[in-house]
């Protein structure tokens, strides 16, 4: 016998959110964050010099190198795209370039995550109770009224914002993601009209989520799903039609991880379990902050859906969840990788809306609010600062902070803040006035608050994050201190400084550890990483070179590198 359901939803409260405005909120996320800005350190700028290699023909396009070095990442599909773009839009900035098939994984990422739960509200497990003389919400508007809810709970989760902006793996793996989601969710329905379209969108996400690095998530996630598909539930009739795409589903599941382990993809996974306490509770305070405001809202679905836990709409996202959280606290890059849990996490809080009380959903919106106003008030009092100098502690912790950095007044940044301040002061006003019985209403403010936030920052303090996160600065510094159109030998350098001196300094590097080289010899300058200075002696000649400078990032004295002349040159 079918379970009760704990949702109790009016036809009233599923009003549909106007499209052409959910299409423009998509848009004001997606879009900050990838125009304007160049490659910032680290993650980003890294994985932009492997595309660069590839595009010059300088890499195996199946063993991604940087000057001949095979990277960290082994999956090459993410690489693959950004070399691609580069190579069909010449006529753009290569970083510009590589951005676009990337903001569109993100878009790839929300939609599939409305899709996946769509589908997954229109089980029959998981529709609300039918009321005894009608108007109970009808299937198909309560499934795009929470289909709505995720995609704001995604947009609103915190973790989200930078990291679904660089164009490194994590994206690939995180669109990736959402598209099994979605095709396990196609799988579920056992009058699925298209099985074909289901078992495509199930092979691209897993042969997507494979050949960007993470075959190991791609078995876990894929086989768990897959199991708790096929399990008998009270209202899923065991027929061969419903099989039959099951059995397809798992024969691609296998076919993708044979040809994982056929490119040399399959390895041992790279496992870093915390062992100390500190360890622990800096992955909890991460698992909290990155994940709000999905997870506390998960939780209350779990609670409220207990007797449901084996129905798909709350089976598939807790599984993938789990799969995706166990990973982050093993793995090195835990941040990075709790990224892969945020659609399944929106989709369980989005199935806790029909069971919240109104008092929950006011203290939701007075929290929000509060917060996100606060936020959006120290970003444009910063910005004031920096233009005008007052209030002076913002702008003395400005100087302090990035010292030599030179503020500029853009009126097309300042015109896309202030739109987007009034954007939300109506917001707050329409979120009172109107749409109060609307199911999604309690992650409009979220959402939109998250939105301003990441909006106000790649618009107003771009400049400021360009000058501290960037390469550039320092390699335009290096470039100038060596020969032009020469060979710079470079030893002990990260692969994201290495990219940085080939793009921004438009430098031909080689590196010290192949001395028999040809161009190694004709090299008239040296750059130098401080940390292998002491061993240098082993790969050059040091009576070949004096030192020249010492060149730092402005707002990080840690970081130098060291560069040399050739003696006599």
């Amino acid at each position: 016998m079918t379970q009760t359901t704990p949702a109790i939803v009016p036809q009233s409260a599923v009003r549909r959110l106007p499209r052409l405005a959910l299409i423009l909120f998509c848009v004001a996320y997606v879009l900050p964050g990838f125009l304007g800005r160049e490659p910032w350190k680290l993650a980003d700028v890294s994985a932009f010099g492997v595309m660069l290699e590839m595009a010059a023909g300088h890499s195996s396009w199946w063993q991604p190198q940087v000057l001949g070095e095979l990277v960290d990442e082994p999956g090459p599909l993410p690489y693959w795209l950004g070399a691609a773009f580069i190579r069909l839009l010449p006529f753009l900035p290569a970083d510009l370039a590589v951005r676009i098939p990337f903001g569109g994984l993100l878009a790839l990422t929300l939609s599939c995550t409305w899709y996946a739960v769509y589908h997954l509200a229109r089980q029959r497990g998981a529709q609300p109770v039918a009321f005894a003389f009608g108007g109970e919400a009808q299937p198909v508007d309560y499934a795009r009224t929470v289909a709505d809810a995720a995609l704001l709970a995604l947009v609103a989760s915190l973790g989200l914002a930078q990291l679904s902006h660089e164009t490194t793996p994590d994206l690939a793996r995180l669109a990736a993601t959402s598209a099994l989601l979605l095709g396990a969710a196609r799988l579920a329905q056992t009058d699925d009209a298209h099985p074909a379209r289901s078992l495509l969108l199930w092979g691209l996400g897993a042969a997507g989520l494979a050949f960007s690095g993470a075959p190991w998530i791609t078995l876990a996630a894929g086989a768990g799903l897959l199991l708790w598909i096929g399990l008998p539930r009270p209202d899923g009739p065991e027929n061969g039609a419903f099989r039959r795409p099951l059995v397809w589903a798992a024969a691609s599941l296998a076919v993708v991880m044979l040809a994982a382990a056929a490119t040399g993809l399959l390895q041992g996974p790279a496992l870093d379990m915390p062992e100390r306490w500190s360890d622990w509770t800096r992955w909890g305070r991460l698992l909290v902050w990155f994940t709000w405001p999905a997870w506390p809202l998960a939780l209350w679905t779990l609670w409220r859906w207990r007797r449901q836990l084996r129905q798909p709409h709350v089976a598939l996202p807790l599984w993938m969840a789990l799969v995706s959280v166990v990973n982050s606290a093993v793995n090195p890059d835990f941040d990075r990788a709790l990224l892969l849990a945020l659609p399944a996490l929106a989709t369980l809080a989005a199935f806790a809306l029909p069971t919240l009380s109104r008092s929950v959903s006011a203290l939701i919106d007075w929290f929000t609010l509060i917060f996100f106003t606060g936020c959006a008030l120290i970003v444009w009092t910063v910005w004031v600062a920096m233009m005008t100098g007052v209030p002076a502690k913002p702008a003395a912790n400005v100087a302090k902070l990035a010292p030599g950095f030179v503020p500029e007044f853009s009126f097309l940044l300042f015109a896309a803040a202030a739109l987007a301040t009034l954007a939300w002061i109506w917001l707050v006003g329409w979120r009172v006035g109107a749409h109060r019985q609307a199911l999604w209403k309690s992650l409009v403010l979220p959402a939109a608050g998250a939105t301003l936030c990441w909006l106000l920052l790649m618009t107003l303090w771009l400049p400021l994050l360009d000058f501290g996160r960037s390469y550039g600065p320092l390699s335009r510094r290096v470039a100038s201190l060596v020969p032009a159109d020469a060979c710079v030998l470079v030893d002990g350098l990260s692969s994201a400084q290495i990219a940085a001196l080939q793009y921004h300094g438009r430098l031909t590097l080689v590196r010290t550890q192949r001395p028999e080289h040809a161009d190694a010899r004709a090299c008239h300058a040296l750059v130098v990483n401080p940390s292998t200075q002491d061993t240098l002696d082993q790969r050059v000649q040091l009576t070949q070179w004096a030192f020249k400078a010492s060149v730092s990032r402005l707002t990080d004295r840690k970081e130098r590198l060291l560069v040399y002349q050739r003696v006599g040159q």
